[in-house]
């Protein structure tokens, strides 16, 4: 395996910049879907959560890359794209025709769960502005070659989309290849993306394609399994309590199949309940494993908690903290990621480097 090189900080307008959907988060707080009548506004999105949480907690200089519907649902996600402090220069908007028939904005309703009652989501993102983008909308030579970037990142949520999308993500790896900058791609399966295009099989086909041709790829067991064919020998789907030796073994199998990966990393998680888990993670990099072993956590909301640990490891790498402290930050990052409300870090890179530290979560006065 090679060594991540990144380009220069002054050759670049961008540390990182993300090519993905945003949506609007419906969150009933301590109710459920069905039954509440309030619900909390954010946004989110898998892709987008990342370049949020290096912008916000580690004061990298992002931008997303998507597209909205001109409509006030747009106009509410670009003013929380703006609170985010996220570059919304790239954001491509698509004139609406009034009810949505041809272009809409998503949204995503999302109960956090609690203990034996798991967290639930439930998407309406069909027919979205991104979704509906061609490879040529976006000038991908003035993002990656003229203004540049230091690091892209994408996904399997992206890709999933729509027929389109994974041509989208396409061009713009290779013209961020290209240009020296540095690709990282969450695999993040999603089984009701999937189910109506191909399900599994077409996942494979799609991400197979795509991971072949970037630098930095982060992924789950379910994700290795459902998107790539990976297995962890004699397991099936259960994945409880394995052992980290078992975890390495699919690492090296995944960079055996694709070469061309830098590096490869999975977070390491035991859901007792909704609210009590065991978190940790493990990486490959330059053929060496560095793990940072499961400690239990105390979860509020944990969706965006994978997103998290992914900005805070890639901070490490554009800081050139190396990677053991990279996996250590992303850990960290994710685990108070998933300790408030919202797809989105509220995290200060201060309180990540005390939970590095372990340091015991004393009142701060």
């Amino acid at each position: 395996m090679e060594s991540i090189l990144l380009k220069s900080v002054e050759s670049c307008r961008w540390d990182c910049v993300s090519l993905g959907e945003v949506m609007l988060r419906l969150d009933p707080g301590e109710e459920r879907i069905h039954t509440a009548r309030n619900f909390r506004a954010s946004e989110g999105g898998g892709e987008y959560n990342v370049a949020r949480g290096l912008r916000r907690c580690f004061g990298m200089r992002t931008a997303v890359i998507t597209a909205l519907a001109k409509n006030p649902i747009g106009n509410l996600l670009e003013d929380l794209l703006l609170q985010g402090g996220v570059d919304t220069s790239l954001v491509r908007w698509v004139p609406y025709d009034g009810i949505g028939r041809t272009v809409r904005n998503g949204l995503n309703f999302t109960e956090r769960g609690f203990g034996v009652r798991a967290a639930v989501g439930c998407s309406d993102r069909g027919n979205t502005a991104i979704a509906h983008c061609q490879p040529d909308d976006f000038d991908w030579q003035s993002i990656f070659a003229t203004s540049g970037s230091r690091w892209l990142h994408t996904g399997g949520i992206f890709a999933a989309l729509s027929s389109s999308s994974a041509s989208v993500a396409k061009t713009a790896i290779q013209a961020a290849r290209t240009s020296g900058t540095v690709v990282s791609y969450d695999l993040n399966y999603r089984e009701s993306l999937w189910k109506g295009i191909g399900g599994k099989a077409k996942a494979q086909e799609v991400n197979r394609e795509l991971v072949s041709a970037v630098d930095v790829l982060f992924g789950n067991e379910e994700d290795f399994s459902a998107t790539l064919g990976v297995e962890i020998e004699g397991v099936g789907d259960d994945f409880t309590n394995l052992p980290v030796a078992s975890y390495e073994l699919m690492l090296r199998r995944v960079a055996e199949l694709y070469p061309n990966l830098k590096l490869i990393v999975t977070t390491l998680r035991t859901a007792h309940t909704a609210t009590q888990n065991d978190w940790g993670a493990i990486a490959l990099y330059e053929g060496e494993p560095f793990h940072v072993p499961q400690r239990p956590v105390e979860i509020l909301d944990r969706v965006g908690g994978g997103d998290s640990f992914a900005s805070g490891l890639i901070y490490g790498f554009l800081a050139g903290k190396g990677a053991q402290w990279a996996v250590k930050c992303g850990v960290a990052h994710g685990a108070l990621a998933m300790t408030t409300p919202g797809d989105t870090s509220m995290a200060t890179l201060s309180e990540v480097e005390a939970v590095m530290r372990g340091s015991a979560a004393r009142i701060s006065r």
